[in-house]
């Protein structure tokens, strides 16, 4: 085995006392980077854990100083805070839930839009490039309070209501609702959050090992091979900068779609009917 494989998957570890063959943990695959602090306890900190601590902090501190001293002319830092919180305000919340509605859960987007771009921001940061969503922990943790928050936005609102609404859809005729309910109920209570969690944490993880592809070829025709291949290296070169701003648009388009798909399924709970 060349030895750069043995670094990165070594099964032939034994156990101490037993002898047996260990088998290859996520880190020696390369799936989560190593831990580097608190080893071996629910308290394990790696490198992503570390981006999503940066990326949280950069959120609340623009945050702070965009809305410390409000003015009644804005500022151009407070104008764009502004124009953000508008944006989910109006274009989302609004837009989906109504007013009253979206001002109710106006709270939980505007965390979800933020949170989401910002993590999702740091896989174009040039030293840090890896987005805090790029692992399957935080999509998932935010599909669940998704997932939460639509149903107690539906029982909330009517609890024999929701479920008749979400596993007995008005307009089917009765005899195929052994067909349609078992549907409804895999397509409203599964589908919905493995399609939220998968959805914004593989389009990162590809935009990741896009950047890495990109600009690994660079390095390897320009300092491994020379010669005329430095041409194809300037080719991968600007290919890695063209994918960088493709990126960004990527950051922003899956904090917007997470988001929009969230209120969408609190209107559908909500609905007297559908």
């Amino acid at each position: 085995m060349p030895r750069s494989w043995s670094h990165t998957v070594d099964s032939s570890r034994e156990y101490p006392r037993h002898g047996r063959r260990r088998i290859p943990s996520t880190v020696d695959l390369g799936v989560l980077p190593p831990a580097i602090f608190f080893e071996g306890t629910p308290f394990e900190i790696t490198r992503i854990t570390l981006i999503q601590f940066l990326a949280t902090a950069l959120l609340v501190v623009i945050f702070l100083l965009g809305t410390r001293r409000l003015k009644m002319i804005p500022g151009r830092f407070q104008s764009i805070i502004e124009m953000g919180f508008d944006f989910v305000r109006k274009s989302i919340a609004h837009d989906l839930l109504g007013r009253k509605d979206g001002d109710r859960f106006l709270p939980i987007l505007m965390t979800f839009f933020f949170m989401i771009l910002f993590m999702n921001i740091m896989g174009i940061v040039p030293g840090i490039n890896l987005a805090g969503t790029s692992v399957i922990a935080l999509p998932l943790l935010l599909a669940a309070v998704s997932y939460f928050t639509f149903i107690y936005a539906g029982i909330r609102k009517s609890p024999a209501g929701f479920f008749k609404n979400a596993l007995f859809p008005s307009g089917v005729p009765p005899v195929l609702y052994i067909l349609v309910t078992p549907l409804e109920f895999i397509s409203t209570f599964i589908i919905r959050p493995v399609t939220l969690t998968l959805r914004l944490m593989m389009n990162m993880m590809v935009g990741h090992l896009m950047l890495v592809l990109l600009f690994g070829a660079t390095h390897f025709f320009v300092f491994g091979l020379g010669g005329w291949w430095t041409a194809m290296g300037a080719a991968t070169l600007a290919g890695g900068f063209a994918f960088t701003l493709f990126e960004i648009l990527v950051a922003f388009l899956q904090a917007y779609v997470f988001t929009i798909l969230t209120a969408v399924y609190i209107q559908l709970a909500v609905a007297e009917e559908h």
